[in-house]
């Protein structure tokens, strides 16, 4: 209630309060007890009163100014709410907290770790959750995990779809030899080319709708195999992209901090130059060889050193060798036109200056075929990356702690109590993602600005 309202009722209290106590007093007076009796009954009775009427006015106070610090906040949250809803079409559904620390057990069964982040397993309650909800942004593609919900708590979390094929990674990289780390026993298969060829091109499109097709440009920042999802047919689903990255259609972008990977990484970006849709270029670019060779774009070596992809697969597209490029698994499976297109449209995107790399629509069009004539092999590149790459190895070395080149860029952990599993990805950042399905769930996290 307003002051002024609430005034004038504690004085009408005050005036009763009074009128009831000269009353008594009265009529206690003209009774034959003493009269400094009843006076005084009377004054204790006043007092009483007024101080009830006093206290119940401050209580009504305290009340007032918690209901009206409770809007504040709640106004507050619907403001982030919408602030929140602004960049992200649909209703999604809303998780507390609570529920997600119930489902992973507190956020302690770790299934994996990287350089980035922390991945998580679990298991939700109720099993229920919407099937139909926007994607990031309003992006809406089939290349695109689907954004099932959100939770706004401390820290936060986006609930993607998940995919029962689990990342690409595991399917192109050969499985390390038994005792060679936590992840030795992650189920391994051997993509074959064209399944290959179709999830390049697959986050090719997701990528150029990113790009160019929503209507705030995303950059996605953090391309590399452990952010691409296989789904039931093996097609190509890029996920981890989160609000922060989104720019106008001609603006670049400033990220302060360094987030992605080691190996994935663009120039600019490691130069602490503003960051636009060709920093994904590049980062495809190193996917796309990659996906051709079933190696890491950067490797160490048994003598201590490392070995760079694009550099290899530039000498031998010099040398008139592209096929000694190819995965040795794919050996005879794959078509020579088709390895020597991609390796030149990964070598174009790898290129060390922003400018000479093409568009994701270009390279949509050059991987598709839809370009007269065949795709040339791109002029010889600066050596910028292979230096810094050089630089970082050797304070790796002299501080005895391995460079994070590649490899996966979230830790993770499974725990089992209810319907339905949830693979949560946790980053060093306070604000993450979360990836979910109608069996699994996985939260994966980003980087908010």
């Amino acid at each position: 209630m307003g002051s002024s309202r609430k005034a004038k009722v504690l004085a009408v209290a005050v005036a009763v309060t009074v009128l009831v106590a000269a009353e008594v007093a009265l009529y206690l007076c003209l009774r034959p007890l003493s009269r400094p009796f009843y006076l005084s009954t009377a004054a204790v009775l006043a007092a009483t009163v007024l101080t009830l009427l006093l206290l119940l006015d401050c209580t009504a106070g305290r009340a007032e100014r918690m209901a009206a610090r409770r809007a504040l906040d709640d106004g507050e949250e619907l403001r982030a709410e919408y602030s929140y809803f602004r960049k992200v079409a649909g209703l999604p559904r809303k998780f507390s907290l609570h529920a997600l620390a119930a489902a992973t057990d507190d956020f302690r069964c770790v299934a994996g770790r990287g350089a980035s982040g922390t991945v998580f397993r679990g298991v939700l309650d109720d099993g229920e959750f919407r099937a139909e909800v926007a994607a990031i942004a309003g992006a809406q593609h089939v290349n695109l995990a689907r954004l099932l919900g959100f939770c706004l708590g401390s820290p936060r979390f986006l609930v993607y779809e998940y995919m029962d094929h689990g990342s690409l990674d595991r399917w192109i990289f050969p499985a390390p030899a038994p005792g060679g780390g936590a992840d030795e026993d992650r189920p391994r298969g051997c993509l074959p080319w064209p399944r290959r060829h179709q999830v390049a091109v697959d986050v090719a499109k997701a990528l150029a709708y990113l790009h160019h097709d929503c209507r705030s440009k995303v950059l996605h920042l953090d391309v590399k195999p452990e952010n691409i999802l296989l789904d039931d047919g093996f097609r190509g689903v890029l996920s981890d992209f989160g609000l922060s990255k989104l720019a106008g259609k001609d603006q670049s972008r400033v990220v302060t901090a360094v987030r992605g990977t080691a190996g994935y990484l663009a120039p600019e970006w490691l130069l602490g130059a503003g960051v636009t849709e060709k920093s994904d270029v590049y980062s495809y670019g190193m996917v796309l060889l990659e996906l051709v060779a079933g190696r890491r774009c950067v490797r160490p070596e048994e003598d201590g050193g490392w070995s760079y992809l694009p550099k290899i697969a530039a000498e031998m597209t010099q040398a008139g060798r592209v096929m000694e490029v190819v995965d040795r698994r794919l050996v005879g499976e794959a078509e020579q036109a088709a390895v020597r297109r991609a390796v030149h449209v990964a070598l174009w995107c790898a290129q060390e200056k922003a400018w000479a790399r093409p568009s994701m629509a270009r390279v949509l069009e050059m991987l598709e075929g839809r370009l007269a004539g065949d795709v040339d092999a791109p002029p010889p590149s600066d050596t910028i990356m292979e230096d810094l790459l050089a630089l970082g190895h050797k304070r790796a070395r002299r501080r005895a702690v391995p460079a994070a080149v590649g490899g996966p860029g979230r830790e993770g952990r499974l725990v089992g109590v209810g319907a339905e599993q949830v693979r949560l990805v946790r980053h060093v950042l306070p604000v993450r993602e979360i990836a979910l399905s109608s069996h699994l769930l996985a939260l994966t996290a980003s980087i908010y600005g």
